[in-house]
């Protein structure tokens, strides 16, 4: 059953509903401008929303080359030095010293004249010596004197004997005396030699060819007989030998050029190995190695014609050890190092680059002997930053050096292997084969 007080309760409620429903869709029909506006602007929402959906993704941008300086392999010859410090020794270095004491009278040299072998150099007061050859002169005809009388009576016995005139003793006693006169007069020989050479000792002369140093004596000094303080030092210059040292694992690629009978070149350059002293053969190497350095001696002698090595200088010497022939040569900055394994970035014909095992034959100066790349090859020398297998490069241009910048040429230098570097990206394992290697 309905209760009629809910009933008539709830019809002015909903009476009153109707109304206000009624009168909303009557303002929303009385505004069509209002709802067409609303429409629009979903609609445009809706196609904003869908075309910034399904607007296709913009593709990455290619990978701009990497800048790289390269360069060719070439073919050539390399020559082989080794490179050591050494000190101009001379051939031959007298101190003159006076043999006989005595007053310098007369000084025949100057400082720093370059004298030949037997000029007189400085005369010691001869007057006593002369008169002691003099005496030993004389001594000497005496006895000869008595040896020629004792002939004489040995023949006059010999005949008397002989007739038995006198005792064979008397004979015997004869001949004992032309004996000892004939000893006397070789001992009067002797003396009289040694005087001459006394005598021959007051006129220093020169024993070699060289350079006189700085004099030690003035006239009217007194010298003493084979004193320690020398006259003069006389430096044969002319030729003049550099002393250098040879490491012992470098011994036998030298004894096997020398057994040739080839001549190996020296270089003498100076502490900067900038400028060229003089060129020299090598002579011989020492006879054993000294265990201390483990390095073995060798003697290259120079002309010196011009004097431009000086006794007791410090030189490089550069050994020229032997010379490749048509090998390939690559710039020493296009090889990189991966622990022990040598390598090489080769850039392809489509502008990438690949990595190529080498083998280093030998290095002088900034150019290698290499084996493992081919001829004409273009290698990759500076831009390594970013380098890696595959990688796009293109050349650096590069403006031409002005002749006021330009570097002096300068002999090439040896250099030492450079400490192995962290390998960049893509570089081949230590542990992977060399490809190509000789």
């Amino acid at each position: 059953m309905t209760d009629p007080h809910s009933t008539a309760d709830a019809a002015p409620h909903l009476s009153g509903y109707a109304p206000q429903d009624s009168s909303t869709g009557r303002r929303l029909k009385s505004h069509p401008v209002i709802s067409g506006l609303a429409i629009v602007a979903v609609l445009l929402a809706i196609w904003l929303i869908v075309r910034a959906f399904s607007k296709p993704k913009a593709k990455p941008a290619a990978p701009q080359p990497i800048p790289v300086a390269i360069a060719p392999v070439a073919v050539g010859n390399l020559d082989v030095y080794l490179d050591a410090l050494g000190t101009v020794t001379p051939v031959y270095t007298v101190t003159m010293v006076s043999r006989v004491a005595g007053e310098i009278t007369q000084i025949h040299f100057k400082e720093g004249q370059i004298v030949k072998t037997n000029d007189l150099l400085a005369v010691i007061d001869p007057r006593p010596y002369v008169a002691a050859l003099i005496q030993a002169q004389g001594q000497l005809a005496r006895d000869q004197a008595l040896l020629k009388n004792a002939h004489i009576d040995l023949v006059r016995y010999q005949n008397a004997y002989q007739d038995h005139a006198i005792p064979q003793q008397q004979l015997a006693t004869q001949e004992a005396t032309v004996d000892q006169d004939q000893a006397t007069v070789k001992l009067d020989q002797g003396n009289l030699e040694a005087a001459q050479v006394n005598v021959d000792y007051t006129q220093i002369r020169s024993p070699i060819d060289g350079r006189v140093g700085l004099r030690n004596i003035d006239l009217g000094n007194v010298v003493p007989a084979n004193g320690t303080t020398g006259l003069c030092v006389i430096t044969q210059i002319q030729p003049i030998t550099v002393i250098f040292t040879i490491a012992e694992d470098e011994i036998d690629d030298v004894t096997a050029q020398m057994a040739t009978g080839r001549t190996m070149q020296v270089l003498a350059l100076d502490r900067a190995k900038e400028r060229q002293i003089a060129a020299g053969s090598l002579i011989t190497v020492d006879n054993q190695v000294n265990i201390t350095t483990g390095t073995v001696r060798a003697r290259a002698t120079f002309p010196n014609t011009k004097n431009e090595l000086f006794p007791s200088q410090f030189v490089n010497a550069r050994l020229l050890v032997k010379t490749l022939t048509q090998v390939n040569l690559v710039p020493q900055a296009a090889i990189q190092r991966n622990n022990d394994i040598a390598y090489v970035y080769v850039v392809q014909p489509d502008s990438t680059v690949k990595s190529q095992n080498i083998k280093i034959l030998a290095t002088e100066g900034g150019t290698s002997a290499v084996t493992g790349v081919d001829a004409g090859a273009q290698l990759v020398t500076d831009g390594f930053d970013k380098l890696q297998n595959g990688s796009k490069v293109a050349q650096r241009k590069t403006a031409p050096p002005s002749p006021a910048t330009s570097p002096a040429k300068t002999p090439p230098a040896k250099m030492a292997p450079a400490k192995p570097d962290a390998p960049p990206a893509g570089a081949p394992p230590a542990s992977a084969p060399a490809k190509g290697s000789g």
